[in-house]
């Protein structure tokens, strides 16, 4: 991969990353059109560092608020019951708690279905299947979710659903903000509320899934080198820091119609270049 592939790519990171239209499956697809062939699951899971570094920088108030809340509520300064240290008293340390709680899911089917992810789950026939799929799942969820309830509202429960809908993501296609997003709208959350906590959600996962990948394993015949996966991932931090101001502003006053509309166009253009020869369907490096 040359600079200029890498910048390619990087710049459809970031501008997929936060959308509910799947980021990966479309670093799947630009790669080969490109001519790069599949970037890789390491690749993507990399370059998704600097989405979430733009995540962080973006909520860096609300995420310091979360942490320290979190660490007084543990240290016993509204109580010493188990009860006061969970944050019964505090809903900034439960959100902190809530996070750990929807992180784990994605975290034991990451390791479990590590080799299913880096290459079974990239076929693109199977990438189309889930554009489609959770595409229309989004817009059902959105058309009849109720779209009342705050963050405030969070339970345990509420946060653990979130959580296996973003372990779904280990699928290209399935979308991190597009199956959170969805799983909130069904339990009623609000648009607005949906979108900010899949971003809080996806911090200690995509974080964690990057560094692995980054500080594991021997390099892998046909990956990107480190420069251009650098340069991906750099890019693909600024851009994704604009689409984030964007995405929430269009989410408090517009549904989610376009975005499976697009999925689903997505699908039938990949479907129509897989038959011609055009897209290559095995993936994984």
């Amino acid at each position: 991969m040359n600079a200029f592939e890498a910048i390619i790519l990087g710049l459809v990171q970031g501008l997929t990353e936060f959308l509910p239209i799947s980021s990966s499956a479309h670093l799947r697809i630009v790669g080969d059109l490109i001519g790069s062939s599949d970037p890789g699951a390491a690749f993507t899971a990399i370059t998704q560092i600097g989405t979430e570094a733009a995540v962080i920088l973006y909520f860096r108030r609300d995420i310091a608020t979360i942490c320290s809340a979190w660490w007084r509520s543990v240290r016993g300064d509204h109580g010493t019951t188990w009860r006061d240290r969970m944050g019964a008293h505090d809903h900034d340390a439960q959100m902190g708690w809530y996070i750990g709680l929807g992180s784990i899911p994605i975290v034991v089917f990451g390791l479990l279905l590590e080799d299913s992810i880096d290459h079974t789950f990239r076929n693109l026939y199977l990438t189309a299947l889930m554009l489609v799929v959770f595409g229309l799942a989004l817009g059902w969820a959105d058309k009849h979710g109720r779209k009342v309830k705050p963050l405030g509202e969070l339970t345990p429960r509420h946060a653990l659903y979130f959580g296996l809908a973003q372990s779904l993501a280990l699928i290209p296609g399935v979308s991190r903000s597009g199956g959170t997003i969805t799983a909130g709208l069904l339990m009623g959350y609000s648009r607005e509320a949906a979108a900010r906590y899949s971003f809080l959600l996806a911090i200690p996962a995509v974080m964690g899934s990057g560094f692995y990948k980054l500080f594991s394993g021997d390099p892998v015949p046909g990956a990107p080198g480190a420069g251009a996966t650098f340069i991906a991932t750099l890019v693909a931090f600024v851009v994704g820091y604009l689409v984030i101001i964007v995405f929430l502003k269009i989410v408090s006053s517009f549904s989610y119609k376009p975005f499976v509309q697009y999925r689903i166009g997505l699908a039938v253009v990949v479907v129509v270049l897989l038959l011609v020869g055009v897209l290559d369907a095995e993936g994984g490096v």
